[in-house]
């Protein structure tokens, strides 16, 4: 097997929840709108540092699709799929699209939260006597 050239994006993006490994720009959502088995997914025009798996035809939620699922290049996780082929004229929007599922990614925002915790423990007044 050949070494794996991975991708750095400049810019907000969405990283795989499992390594971390760059998978889009946040420029590049379409919507976030979309469902899967497992939850919220988002539509994006384009994704890096993905293999394409076997091209399926699929009954969805809006119709038969021909797909492939995406996997992450670095850790081999399904992260979504790629419309390859859609057969109703309403859906062609999504031909050559990427679906990334919600709970398979993490937006750069996720992760960069701070949280700050007040250490002092906190004291009342004396009460007046």
């Amino acid at each position: 097997m050949g070494r794996i050239f991975v991708v750095e994006l400049d810019g907000r993006s969405y990283k795989c929840k499992f390594c971390k490994t760059h998978l889009a720009l946040a420029d590049d959502l379409i919507s976030k709108g979309f469902h899967c088995r497992r939850g919220k997914a988002y539509l994006f025009n384009n994704v890096v540092n993905i293999t394409i798996g076997e091209q399926e035809e699929r009954m969805m939620l809006s119709g038969l699709h021909t797909v492939a699922d995406i996997f992450c290049c670095c850790c081999g996780q399904i992260i979504g799929w790629k419309y390859e082929s859609v057969h109703e004229k309403s859906q062609k929007y999504k031909e050559g699209k990427f679906v990334l599922e919600r709970g398979r990614i993490v937006d750069e925002s996720d992760f960069s939260t701070e949280f700050y915790i007040d250490s002092h423990a906190s004291m009342s007044d004396p009460e007046e006597a």
